[in-house]
């Protein structure tokens, strides 16, 4: 189900209180579609989106920082119960010590997902970083965990997965669904 892990890294995923997401390349395939009239339209895995539900159900608490301004995002994230969701980012450093001081919540119990270098400023600060299968290269090297599946298919819900099982609240979060 997911990639093994060293009991340091094990560690540090049962310590995780924040999740944070990019949105392109990361709740989606990084791909845009364009109408004639400029809009974009953009494409959300159901899975991941029911994962992070399940991880609010543990008390994990999950936030975005993109550098899009998108409504489409802002719809998902208020769908998701996503209450921290920071747009139009241009700096994501920032935002990412201003998030984790308003939440009181140290940069070492954050995980941050990401694909491209302008994640880095973020994942080379938090405690857990990520990068999608499909992340570029660079982005990988930085990474303690890289995702099995691509962004937009289903690689947050591995995560959410992930965090639960090292946490140990997953076959209870599952076992709801069999009652």
């Amino acid at each position: 189900m997911f990639a093994p892990l060293s009991p340091e890294r094990q560690q540090r995923l049962h310590d995780i209180k924040l999740l944070i997401l990019d949105v392109d390349g990361v709740l989606t395939s990084a791909q845009l579609f364009i109408g004639s009239n400029g809009e974009i339209i953009k494409a959300f895995n159901t899975l991941d989106g029911h994962g992070i539900k399940m991880l609010h159900g543990t008390g994990v608490q999950t936030a975005i920082i993109t550098a899009r301004n998108d409504p489409a995002v802002a719809h998902r994230a208020a769908q998701l119960g996503i209450t921290h969701y920071l747009h139009g980012v241009e700096k994501k450093q920032q935002a990412f010590a201003q998030l984790c001081a308003q939440i009181k919540i140290p940069p070492r119990h954050c995980a941050f997902m990401g694909d491209d270098v302008i994640d880095l400023p973020v994942m080379t600060r938090c405690g857990f970083p990520i990068a999608v299968a499909n992340a570029h290269d660079f982005v990988k090297e930085h990474a303690l965990y890289i995702t099995q599946k691509s962004g937009g298919f289903g690689a947050v819900r591995e995560v959410t997965d992930l965090i639960m099982h090292a946490q140990n609240t997953l076959n209870a979060a599952l076992a709801e669904y069999t009652k």
